[in-house]
């Protein structure tokens, strides 16, 4: 009787330590996709000042920075509404 109470007390502590370990994977899901999508922002970010560095020291013309910056800032606005929307999936 003793022996099969400690199993039972064995088997109730190792449920609740494992809990953690047993989440959904959709809730580190989003951790990660949020994350990813936040590297991202951020090697954009480095992209846009660096053309214009670029454009500062001269190694891009004016007409092809103003190109190459449109385009990286629009990447950029995709890139941060992705994450807003990532976000706010995450908190519900």
């Amino acid at each position: 009787m003793e022996l099969l109470l400690v199993c039972a007390m064995v088997a109730l502590v190792a449920r609740f330590v494992s809990r953690p370990l047993r989440r959904p994977a959709a809730a580190g899901e989003a951790t990660g996709h949020v994350r990813s999508l936040e590297e991202a922002r951020d090697v954009k970010l480095r992209e846009i000042r660096d053309a214009e560095l670029d454009l500062r020291t001269g190694k891009l013309a004016a007409d092809d920075h103003r190109l190459l910056d449109a385009r990286l800032r629009a990447e950029a606005v995709e890139l941060l509404r992705a994450l807003d929307a990532a976000r706010e999936e995450e908190r519900a």
